[in-house]
Order: structure tokens, then sequence, then C-alpha cells
């Protein structure tokens, strides 16, 4: 079982590291929104970065937009820094659990997971990044085990959605789910929106060395998940979707990586049998595409050298048609926007064998949920760990390196997060 209890030498459950970032302050902002949810309805947490002063602007920030002054006096401070090993090792020795904000988590991610691990802390971060997610479970995951520590990565938007939304289309299924489809919708307000920039710096990298990611992947010397069932058919790089009626294309970020793990996890511990997952995402309309398509061609000419990943990196706004910004959406633009996954699933029926004929059952299941980075991603990586320190019996019996799905799928998070806004529905 995790240990989840605070000591007098490890006196906080959480400590949020990175917390004067962008995501950080709406993570900041999350906790103190939540924290009659802690063990007894007690949460003690604190802030930490490199520097003093911007946390205290980041309480004085979250006190005015809460109306909870008690912020500014009642939140420890802690002044700790990637760069620095020992002053990530003395804020590990206090928490419970590090929640991670710190991106791109290629360059700034292995130093908190190291700290992490040697000193006896759980850690969540919201990672979209397979490369660090899966070489962080090939390097670490046999000394978290050994330490009893839990390491989980991607639990922000998207890969707690999708991955766990997989596993509620399944549960809700009457028989053997086979196949699940997702389709992803973002829906911005009158006021339009935007991503900060530190999501566009690790898809540049990420991108920039994808063929690392194979030979990585070769490493695990995993056999192939056996096929249940039909095979899933893969669609095109762009179609039009009959589902959500609009141009589609397969979605790019780490969702089929993060529910692949958390499929083969359930297969090899709870013999489970495994879901074959395909992750799509609708662009819009033809003028869309069109964007998509010239902008996919700069992105891909340029991303190659390191001239045009230093321009893709100072211009973040301009090459990605304002989707991506430096200064991130306002709070009136988060507030106007919202995601939508719908859950395509197909299986068999209970008493019919999946290896004799085709699918004869269907599901339809919906994740919808306010707006995804900043609203829905904070929501999702706090619900997690109040989940870790509230369930610790129900996460798997040894810690390790786990996906979202791996670590929860025995937990109540779907229905905490169905209570903070990120709906799981069958339509």
């Amino acid at each position: 079982m995790a240990r989840v209890e605070t000591s007098s030498s490890r006196p906080y459950h959480l400590v949020i590291f990175g917390a004067s970032g962008f995501t950080g302050q709406f993570v900041v902002e999350e906790v103190a929104r939540t924290a009659s949810e802690g063990p007894k309805g007690n949460l003690k947490w604190a802030v930490a970065g490199r520097s003093k002063q911007k946390l205290e602007k980041v309480l004085e920030q979250a006190a005015a937009e809460l109306s909870k002054p008690e912020l500014r006096s009642e939140v420890d401070i802690i002044v700790a820094d990637v760069e620095e090993p020992d002053s990530l090792a003395a804020m590990c020795k206090q928490a419970v659990i590090v929640l991670n904000c710190v991106g791109p988590y290629r360059f700034f991610g292995e130093q908190m997971i190291k700290a992490c691990v040697e000193n006896g802390a759980h850690h969540i971060d919201i990672s979209g990044e397979p490369q660090f997610l899966e070489a962080t479970q090939l390097n670490y995951d046999s000394q978290a085990a050994d330490k009893g520590v839990y390491i989980i990565g991607s639990c922000g938007f998207d890969s707690i959605p999708a991955d766990l939304g997989v596993l509620f289309t399944r549960d809700q299924f009457k028989g053997t789910l086979t196949t699940v489809e997702s389709f992803l919708t973002v829906n911005s307000g009158d006021d339009g929106g935007c991503i900060h920039d530190g999501t566009w710096q690790s898809a540049v990298y990420g991108f920039a060395d994808s063929s690392k990611l194979q030979s990585l992947r070769r490493r695990f010397n995993h056999k192939p998940l056996p096929t249940v069932g039909s095979k899933i058919k893969r669609r095109g790089n762009l179609f039009f979707s009959n589902e959500i009626q609009q141009y589609t294309v397969p979605f790019m970020g780490s969702d089929p990586s993060v529910v692949k793990r958390s499929q083969r996890f359930l297969v090899e511990n709870q013999n489970a049998k495994p879901v074959q997952y395909g992750a799509y995402a609708g662009i819009g309309g033809i003028g869309n595409v069109a964007k998509m398509m010239f902008a996919g061609m700069i992105f891909w000419f340029l991303v190659k050298f390191s001239f045009g990943r230093d321009l893709l990196i100072k211009h973040p706004e301009f090459f990605s048609f304002g989707v991506f910004s430096k200064a991130g959406p306002t709070r009136k633009q988060m507030a106007g926007s919202s995601f939508q996954f719908a859950f395509y699933g197909e299986g068999y029926t209970e008493g019919q064998d999946p290896s004799q004929g085709k699918p004869n059952s269907k599901i339809r299941t919906l994740v919808k949920g306010p707006e995804c980075a900043y609203v829905a991603t904070p929501i999702a990586m706090v619900q997690a760990a109040l989940t870790i320190l509230n369930e610790p019996t129900a996460l798997p019996e040894t810690g390790g390196v786990y996906s979202p799905g791996a670590a929860f799928a025995k937990t109540t998070l779907t229905d905490r997060l169905n209570k903070h806004g990120i709906q799981f529905s069958v339509i």
C-alpha cells in the first residue's frame, strides 16, 4: 500500500513544483479550491519553484481570484531549482506527492523523477511527451517499485480523459469490448482561445526527436498484445468523420501510447482482455484543413533543422496560426472554451465468442469538460493526487512507473472527475 501520511519530517501532502509557471498558477488555484477533500478534510500543501518573489505573487493572485486571503500566509513556499539537485532532494523529503508542472519534461523532467524516487515522494506530472513518459518507465520502474513510490505521468488533458474514457467504455459494455475509437473536438467561445507555448515547445522538440522513440520502444522487448476479435481498421491521414461531422486527422499526442501502456498493464497484471484503440481529432471545415496543411508543411520542414526549430520556438503564434502563443489564453477565453471526447466501441455480447465472426454490439460514450489545458488539466491532476491520498489500497500493489489507466483502474477517480466538471456518460 502506498505511504500517504504526513509526518514531522514530511509535513506536506502535496508540493506543487513549478507553481509560478503558466499552468502552475491554475494548479495552485485548483488545490486551494479542493483542500477540504484531503485526508480527513485537511490538505497540507506548499508551492515550490526557483523564485520566492514569483511564488508569493502566485499566492497573491490565487488569494484574489478565489477570495481566500489566508492563502498568502497559510501556504508555505519552498525554493527549489531543477539545476540544483540538493534543493530538489530537500523538497521531495518534505512531500508525500510532488505535482510537477515544469516542462518541457524532456529537458527538466528526469531530474525531478530521480529526486522523488531517491527521497520517497510520489510523483504526478502532466506530460504529453511519449519519449519522456516511456523512458521514465524504462529507467525508473524497478527503482520506484523498490522504494514504494508511484510515478504517474500524463495526468492532465488529454490523457486522463482518453485513458480513463477507454476504461469507462469497457466497464459500461455488456460483454467483451474489443475496439474503441475516440474523436476529440475542442470548442472556443466568442473570444476564441489559444494554448501557452510550453506545449508548442514540447511538440517541436518531440517531432524533431521522433526517430529515437522507436529505438527506445525496442529496448522494452515487449511481445505484441494479443488481438481479441476483429482487428481495428486504421483510418487515413485526413478524412471526413461521420461520427463528428467534420474533417478529422489522427491524434498526434500521447494518447495512443498512454492507452496502450495501460492496456498492456491490465493484460499482464489483471488478466484483462486488451482493447484496440484509435485516436482522432476533429479540425473543422475545409478552411481549417487548408490552414492545417499549410502550417503542417512549414512545421515539418523547419523542425528538421536547428535554425528552423529556433524560428518555431521564437514565433509560435505566427507558425501555428494563433493556436499557440507566449501569452497564453485569457481567463475570459478559458471560461468560453470546452472539449468533448466521443468514444465509439465495438465488441461481442455476453456469451458470444470473440474468435467467431464480426463484433455484434456497439457502445458510444462521451467525456466532456471545460477548457482543456488550464481548467481541465488542473482538475485532472489534482483529483489524481487526491485519489492517491484517499484511496491508497486501490492502487497497484507495488510502486513503479504507471500510466493513469494502470494506476487508477480500481479507484473512484472517474467519479471524482464527474463531480468536478469532467463528465463521463453513456450515450
